[in-house]
C-alpha cells in the first residue's frame, strides 16, 4: 500500500513531465528552497528565491537593483514570469539595490516590499508607496512556513541587513554590502545549507587603482564592502557550523576584482569548497542553486569574540 507522499508524487509526475527542465525541480510535494542570482555588481543587484512544496512554488526577490525590464529578461529562461513574484525583500536602499523603475511597478501590482524598520523612512523618500511597505525587525515571517532572521550590518550611514531564510528546515544565508563581518552575523549564520555573501574587491587591485582616495577609504574602511580575504574568512567560519551545499559570491567589482583571483584564493586556502563555489556576474544569472537537506545538520554555537582575523582563519601555507 502506498503512503500519502507516494500518492501526491504520482499525481504531480505527469504535470512535471510537461514542464521545461528548469521548472521540474519546483513541482514536487516535498518542501524546497532554491535561489538564482539574477545579477550582482555596482550596476544592479537582484536575487530570485523559489520556495516550494505541495506542487506549488512562490517567488521572492532579494533586492530589486535591476530594472523591471532587465529582470523580466533574466527571468524568462528560468521559466518565471514577473507577475509570479509576490514579495521583495530589501537589504538596503542604495540605487544598485532598488532600481527606480520598480517604484511604479510596486504601486501598480501592489507588491509587498519588506524593509528593515530602520530603512522605512528612506524607502518612503525614494518613492516606495507606504501601503506596500512591510517593516520588519530581527525576525519576520514571509508567508506560511518561511521565517527570516535579520542582522543589521555596517554600510554607509544606515547600514544594510543580513538575512537567513528558513523554509521547511532549509536555511539560506545572505549578506552583501557590509564593511566587516561582525560576530552578531556569524551567530545567525549557523546550520546553513547555502550562503550568498559578497566578495567585492582584491585589496592590491583596490589599492593600486586610480579611484579617488576618499572612495578607497569608504570601501575598505569597515563601512563599505568585503575584500576577497574577509569574505573567505567568513565562509570558512560558516562552513564549520553547517553543511554548505552552495556558496555564491556576490558583488564582485569589475574594476578591482578578478574571478581568477577569487578561484585561486579558494584553491590555495579552501580547496574543499571549490566545487560548491558559484561566482555571480553583473551580466548574466547564475544557474538555479538548489538547497538539499542532509540527514543531520550540526548547529554549533559561535563563541563570542573579536572581529574575524583572516590570517588566523587560514591554514599556514609553506
Amino acid at each position: 500500500m502506498r503512503d500519502g507522499r507516494e500518492d501526491r508524487e504520482s499525481r504531480i509526475a505527469p504535470v512535471r513531465s510537461l514542464l521545461p527542465s528548469s521548472l521540474r525541480h519546483f513541482v514536487t510535494s516535498s518542501p524546497m528552497l532554491s535561489f538564482c542570482v539574477l545579477g550582482s555588481g555596482s550596476a544592479g543587484n537582484s536575487t530570485l528565491v523559489a520556495l516550494g512544496g505541495n506542487g506549488r512554488a512562490r517567488y521572492v526577490l532579494i533586492d530589486s537593483g535591476l530594472s523591471p525590464r532587465a529582470t523580466a529578461r533574466r527571468l524568462g529562461p528560468l521559466g518565471v514570469r514577473p507577475a509570479e513574484i509576490g514579495d521583495i525583500v530589501l537589504t538596503h536602499l542604495d540605487r544598485d539595490h532598488v532600481h527606480p523603475g520598480w517604484i511604479s511597478a510596486v504601486r501598480r501590482h501592489c507588491l509587498a516590499v519588506h524593509v528593515h524598520q530602520r530603512h522605512r523612512n528612506a524607502a518612503l523618500r525614494v518613492g516606495l508607496p507606504a501601503a506596500c511597505l512591510r517593516a520588519f525587525g530581527s525576525v519576520f515571517c514571509l508567508g506560511e512556513g518561511t521565517e527570516i532572521e535579520t542582522t543589521l550590518l555596517g554600510h554607509d550611514q544606515l547600514g544594510s541587513v543580513g538575512l537567513v531564510l528558513e523554509h521547511a528546515g532549509l536555511r539560506l544565508g545572505f549578506a552583501t554590502d557590509l564593511g566587516r563581518v561582525p560576530e552578531t552575523l556569524l551567530e545567525r549564520l549557523v546550520g546553513l545549507h547555502a550562503l550568498a555573501i559578497e566578495s567585492n574587491y582584491d585589496r592590491p587591485m583596490q589599492t593600486a587603482s586610480d579611484r579617488p582616495a576618499a572612495l578607497k577609504r569608504r570601501i575598505m574602511g569597515g563601512l563599505g564592502h568585503l575584500s576577497n580575504e574577509q569574505s573567505l574568512a567568513a565562509v570558512l567560519r560558516v562552513a564549520e557550523q553547517g553543511d554548505l551545499g552552495h556558496i555564491a559570491l556576490l558583488h564582485l567589482s569589475r574594476q578591482c576584482n578578478d574571478p581568477r583571483l577569487v578561484r585561486t584564493l579558494y584553491a590555495r586556502h579552501a580547496p574543499h569548497l571549490l566545487s560548491r563555489l558559484t561566482l555571480s556576474s553583473q551580466d548574466r544569472p547564475t544557474p538555479w542553486l538548489h538547497l538539499r537537506r542532509p540527514e543531520r545538520i550540526p548547529r554549533m554555537a559561535v563563541a563570542a569574540g573579536r572581529q574575524l582575523n583572516f590570517l588566523e582563519m587560514l591554514p599556514a601555507v609553506s
